[in-house]
């Protein structure tokens, strides 16, 4: 039980980060079929849309944007505007930089802000103290970045 308990979930978040990866490889290939990044990025994000609509019917999920979602404060409301800038972005670097480079900049991004909003609790995350590790850990992050550009 405890391997369900601890394993699953990294089972999870290394299959989320190979699906990250085909993500970002699948994307520029459309680019370059489309000759558009930003048509690309719509339609990465509308296949999105559709999987989650898709998800909330089988899952049977009760229609929540009525007084719940309406008292959310305004910027909760702002993960798609952030999800496009990660995508357009994506789109156009993979092509130049290769799928490694950009995903070790992303990877590199996501920890670097991840420790600042664990540190002083942004967005209403649970506060983790950024301590001695948490530092190591992300600057050998940087490091892995520095090495494995082209």
């Amino acid at each position: 039980m405890g391997y369900l308990q601890n394993g699953l979930p990294i089972v999870a978040g290394t299959a989320a980060g190979v699906a990250f990866v085909i993500q970002q490889a699948v994307n520029a290939r459309l680019r370059s079929d489309l000759g558009s990044p930003w048509w690309a990025g719509f339609i990465s994000y509308a296949g999105g849309t559709l999987v989650m609509a898709l998800a909330i019917v089988v899952l049977r999920e009760r229609w929540t944007l009525a007084d719940p979602a309406l008292r959310a404060p305004w910027w909760a409301w702002t993960g798609g505007f952030f999800g496009a800038i990660y995508i357009a972005v994506s789109i156009v670097l993979v092509p130049r930089l290769g799928t490694a480079t950009v995903v070790a900049l992303i990877v590199a991004g996501q920890m670097l802000s991840s420790v600042a909003f664990d540190n002083f609790g942004v967005f209403g995350v649970p506060r983790v103290p950024i301590d001695l590790s948490r530092v190591a850990g992300a600057a050998l992050l940087v490091a892995g970045v520095i090495l494995i550009r082209r």
